[in-house]
């Protein structure tokens, strides 16, 4: 199945771009999701543990099953200021 990823703030700069389509086997979930990825990416690794993901416009558990044309949202950590 095809999701829309979008990365966010300096998860572009470890990606180079802020949006792809990407082809996931059929119940792959979040997590399954970003580790296809960081082998895509490796620099995303190093933001394993603390990567804020969401589907459409709510956040997800990592263990949320994607469907069929999901956009999914990949963050940074919230900064203060």
């Amino acid at each position: 199945m095809q999701v829309i990823v979008n990365f966010y703030s300096y998860l572009k700069d470890l990606t180079g771009c802020a949006q792809l389509k990407e082809t996931i086997p059929d119940g792959s979930t979040l997590e399954d999701c970003f580790k296809t990825l960081s082998s895509r990416f490796p620099k995303l690794r190093a933001m394993d543990k603390s990567v804020l993901m969401a589907v459409g416009v709510d956040y997800q558990e990592r263990s949320f099953l994607l469907k069929q044309d999901d956009e999914v949202s990949f963050f940074p950590p919230v900064q203060g200021g």
